[in-house]
C-alpha cells in the first residue's frame, strides 16, 4: 500500500508540473502577441488633374498630422469626376477646376449641405516647347507656321472651356479651331506640348510652372475668360463626412495655402 501511495503521489506531482508549465507557456504566448494597430480611415478625394502636384505635396503633411487617415486620390478632368460621382462612385471630397461641375452636383443634391467653398484660383497661359521661338502671342496661333494647338476637350475639361473663351474673346477661334487637338485633361495638353507633338497649347499657369520643357509666351487677359475658381465640397454619400470636413479645413490652413502658392495657384480669400 505504501508503494502504491508513493507512486500515485509521484504521478500526481508530475502531472501538476506539466500542467503548470503548459499554462505558463500559454500565458507567455498570450502576453507577447502584438496588439493590432488601429485601422486607418480611407478618405477618397476626387480632384481636377491640374491639382496633381500640389495635393501630392500636401498628402504627407496631412497624413503626418492625421495618422489615422489615409488619403486616396482620384485625379482626372472635372467633367469625368462629376460623371463618376453622379454614377455613385465612392467619393468623400470633390475639388473641381470650375464651378460648372460643382453646380451640376449641387443641383442634384449630391453635395453635403454647407460644405462647399471656393478654394483656389488660376490663370490661362499660352505655352510652346522650350526651343520654339516663332510663337510669342495668341495672335501668332493664326500663322501658317502653327499647325497644331492642344487644348482640353471643352465639354468635359474646364481648361478647354476657358481656352475657347479666350480665343473667342480675342476673335481668333474661327481661324484657330481647325488646328485644335483635344486632350482628355489639362495635363495631357501639357504632355503634348512637352513632346513637341503640337506647336502650342493653352493650359493653366500652375501647369506650365511645373515643367522645364515648355515656356509661357503669353498670359490671357483676365477679362477674356470666366473667373477660374476651384470649388471644394464634401459629397453627400461620403462614409466619413466629419473626416472629409476636417480635410477641407486643412486645405484652407496657411500651411496648405503655402503649398498651393508654391505650385502656381492663387488663394481665394473669404
Amino acid at each position: 500500500m505504501n508503494r502504491r501511495r508513493i507512486l500515485n503521489l509521484a504521478c500526481g506531482f508530475v502531472l501538476s508540473f506539466v500542467l503548470a508549465v503548459g499554462c505558463s507557456q500559454t500565458n507567455q504566448q498570450t502576453n507577447t502577441t502584438p496588439v493590432s494597430s488601429t485601422e486607418q480611415t480611407e478618405l477618397i478625394v476626387s480632384a481636377a488633374a491640374s491639382l496633381t502636384d500640389a495635393i501630392n505635396a500636401i498628402q504627407p503633411i496631412y497624413e503626418q498630422e492625421n495618422p489615422a487617415v489615409k488619403l486616396t486620390y482620384n485625379l482626372a478632368s472635372s467633367g469625368s469626376l462629376q460623371q463618376q460621382i453622379e454614377q455613385g462612385a465612392p467619393v468623400d471630397v470633390f475639388i473641381s477646376a470650375a464651378p460648372k461641375q460643382m453646380n451640376a452636383l449641387e443641383e442634384k443634391e449630391l453635395l453635403l449641405s454647407g460644405t462647399r467653398q471656393n478654394l483656389l484660383k488660376n490663370e490661362m497661359v499660352l505655352i510652346v516647347p522650350k526651343a520654339e521661338n516663332q510663337v510669342k502671342s495668341f495672335e501668332d496661333l493664326t500663322t501658317d507656321s502653327v499647325e497644331k494647338i492642344a487644348v482640353g476637350e471643352p465639354e468635359s475639361v474646364p481648361a478647354g472651356k476657358y481656352a475657347q473663351e479666350v480665343l473667342t474673346s480675342l476673335n481668333l477661334l474661327e481661324t484657330v479651331q481647325p488646328k485644335e487637338v483635344y486632350a482628355k485633361n489639362v495635363r495631357q495638353v501639357l504632355t503634348y506640348v512637352e513632346s513637341g507633338n503640337v506647336d502650342a497649347g493653352i493650359v493653366y499657369s500652375s501647369d506650365a510652372k511645373i515643367s522645364d520643357k515648355v515656356k509661357i509666351v503669353a498670359t490671357a487677359p483676365a477679362e477674356s475668360h470666366s473667373p477660374i475658381i476651384y470649388p471644394v465640397a464634401v459629397i453627400q454619400s461620403s462614409k466619413n463626412p466629419e473626416v472629409a470636413k476636417d480635410f477641407i479645413q486643412f486645405l484652407d490652413r496657411e500651411q496648405s495655402k503655402a503649398v498651393f502658392e508654391q505650385y502656381g495657384f492663387g488663394i481665394v480669400e473669404p
